[in-house]
């Protein structure tokens, strides 16, 4: 009998699924070191991005 696949925490805590099927992650370089960006830099920081297709395929693995 097969296992069952276990999720990936750490991935699953980071990524969440759209409805059609993409992955959607936050953007990295916004915990600290703000003074130096610009406030547009980190106004587009806050939007959320999907996941490229070359790393969706990768990912995907960590979330059964």
């Amino acid at each position: 009998m097969a296992n069952k696949m276990k999720t990936h925490k750490g991935a699953a805590k980071r990524l969440k699924k759209t409805k059609s099927g993409k992955l959607k992650r936050f953007k990295a370089f916004t915990s600290h070191i703000l003074t130096k960006k610009s406030a547009k830099r980190k106004r587009n920081l806050r939007k959320a991005a999907i996941v490229s297709r070359g790393d969706q395929r990768r990912i995907q693995q960590l979330l059964p």
